[in-house]
């Protein structure tokens, strides 16, 4: 575990960084994180991918989780007044992208329809949930989970072809 933190921890905390925008909160999702990957190492199948992906997967998730939880603890602090909370910008993916240092994966991203793209990009580099990316889009819940589904699927077919 050792290694692998010296390997990887600059890299996980870039991430929960670029996500949460909180220095001590991106501390405690990376920690966290390695717990998680401490307690489910026989989950760990190297065939399924590289390890690097999977740990930075659960960096990913966990920094998302804490987001909405921060959200929710704002939002219920705030009056009702106060209106709607400030959510982070879309140049976070450019943000994370840069941290994780991955050329192919910004390709990929590009490569993607705009619509399918800023669906990807609120879910996963925003963390709006596919409700929430209906209403701020003003689109039909199907025709979100289509925009990820399909632009998912064209960056995992132009990672494949970028690694051959």
């Amino acid at each position: 575990m050792e290694v692998l933190y010296d390997r990887l921890g600059r890299q996980a905390f870039g991430l929960a960084y670029r996500i949460l925008g909180d220095g001590p909160s991106a501390e405690d999702v990376v920690q966290e994180a390695f717990l998680t990957l401490w307690r489910q190492a026989d989950r760990v199948d190297s065939a399924r991918g590289k390890l690097s992906s999977f740990v930075l997967t659960i960096v990913h998730h966990k920094a998302i989780d804490a987001l909405r939880a921060k959200r929710g603890l704002i939002a219920r602090q705030l009056s009702i007044e106060v209106g709607e909370i400030e959510k982070p910008g879309s140049d976070v993916a450019e943000h994370v992208l840069a941290s994780l240092s991955r050329d192919e994966v910004r390709k990929a991203l590009a490569s993607v329809p705009d619509d399918q793209r800023r669906a990807i990009e609120m879910a996963y580099f925003e963390g709006l949930t596919h409700v929430e990316i209906a209403e701020a889009l003003s689109l039909p819940l199907g025709t979100v989970k289509s925009r990820l589904r399909l632009g998912l699927d064209k960056m995992r077919t132009a990672l494949r072809v970028g690694q051959s």
